[in-house]
Parts: structure tokens; C-alpha cells; sequence
């Protein structure tokens, strides 16, 4: 356990636990040595968390505002690259076609570019459909940002009415997905070639300021 917390120590960013697995002792159950490591630093001052499959120390949750500096955040994510990013996370993988489906407007040119540029979209591949349109799907550095250790942490329905973010009577067949982000890819996706990109994001004139600064044209009027 002494050497799984130290290589955690050590480490300038979160590790794998197979990478953690080379270091230990041949036989040892990495998995329930990381399982008595949390539980013992649980009740102190940093936490040991997962994210997605790797592990890392992160100051507890209840000391973060000891720790904290406040900074000026200029700009921050139109509604739309957030309601992108919500679709993005809870339909992955997703394509562009089937994001302006559920929101109901056209996505503006570089939302999901900024989305990307933020490190919390990828690509994923290409729909195995007419046109092999790009999938998006999340990132660990979504899963970090958010606090999540796995993407089916997200809210599910109830939680969402709980906090007040559903409200009113809903239609009677909705849900709330339940969110997946494998890294292996789908049935019904391909691989990604080399360079991929949308087809019109090949010069885009949007950068992440002036998406962040003002609300993204759409081809809808947004309330």
C-alpha cells in the first residue's frame, strides 16, 4: 500500500492502475489496495479519487475553499455550448445532425470547436451512415473539471427534478439516458482517419473568446 501511495505522491498527473500494477508486488490485488487506500484518506485532508480509470490525490471537497484564489473569468460558455456539451455527455457518441435534433436549431459554426479547444469533447469516429458524419463523445478531462469518477455519475432524472432543473409536468415516455463513454468504439462507428475534421471547420473564424463572449448565431431564436 506504502508503494501505491507513494507512486500516487509522486505522480504529476493521474495513474492508471495497471501502470500503478508494474511497481507492486507480483499477486497483490492492485484494486483493493487503492479500495483500503481511499478509506484510509477519506476523513483527512486530501482524498484519494478516481476519475474514469485512473487514480490521483485532490484536496478534500469540504477544504477546497481554504485553498482556492479567486480570478476574474471574462468570458464563460453561451447557453448553446453548454446545452451542446449536456447532449454531447449524455448521448455519447453523438453526431453533429443528431445534437441539433434533440436541441431543435441549427448548431452556430464553432460551438463544438470550442467544446474541443476546452479539452471536455473529442472525436470519436465516423457513423457507419450516409455522409459518415463525425461522433463526438467526452474526456477525462471533462470527468476531472466536473468532479465525476465515471460518466454514469452524471444526474440521472430524479436528481435533475431534485435540484430544480426539471420542472413542470414532463411528457409522459421522457428519460434521461443513462450515459456511456467506452473508448472502444460502437457497432455502428469507424475509425477515425488522419486530420478528420467537419467539413466547413476547415478555416474557422469563431475562436473560443467570441463563442464565450456572446451567444452563438443560430437558426432558431434562442429564448
Amino acid at each position: 500500500m506504502r508503494i501505491a501511495e507513494a507512486m500516487l505522491f509522486a505522480a504529476s498527473e493521474p495513474l492508471e492502475e495497471t501502470e500503478i500494477a508494474r511497481r507492486m508486488p507480483d499477486g497483490l490485488a492492485v484494486a483493493d489496495v487503492l479500495a483500503r487506500l481511499k478509506q484510509d484518506y477519506a476523513a483527512r485532508g486530501v482524498n484519494l479519487v478516481r476519475v474514469g480509470k485512473k487514480w490521483l490525490f485532490r484536496t478534500a471537497a469540504d477544504l477546497g475553499w481554504l485553498l482556492s484564489k479567486e480570478v476574474v473569468e471574462p468570458r464563460k460558455l453561451s447557453r448553446a455550448a453548454l446545452e451542446t456539451l449536456a447532449i454531447v455527455a449524455y448521448h455519447q457518441p453523438v453526431t453533429r445532425a443528431e445534437i441539433e435534433d434533440i436541441r431543435g436549431v441549427t448548431i452556430s459554426k464553432g460551438t463544438l470547436d470550442v467544446l474541443i479547444e476546452t479539452g471536455w469533447v473529442r472525436l470519436r469516429g465516423r457513423r457507419r451512415s450516409p455522409g459518415r458524419p463525425l461522433t463526438y463523445g467526452t474526456t477525462e478531462a471533462f470527468l476531472l473539471h466536473f468532479g465525476l469518477e465515471a460518466i454514469t455519475d452524471l444526474p440521472g432524472l430524479e436528481e435533475l427534478k431534485g435540484a430544480g432543473l426539471l420542472e413542470g409536468p414532463l411528457p409522459q415516455a421522457f428519460t434521461v439516458p443513462q450515459p456511456r463513454d467506452d473508448e472502444a468504439l460502437t457497432e455502428d462507428e469507424d475509425p477515425l482517419e488522419p486530420d478528420a475534421r467537419e467539413p466547413f471547420d476547415e478555416d474557422p473564424s469563431a475562436s473560443l473568446e467570441e463563442i464565450s463572449d456572446s451567444p452563438p448565431e443560430e437558426s432558431e431564436t434562442e429564448d
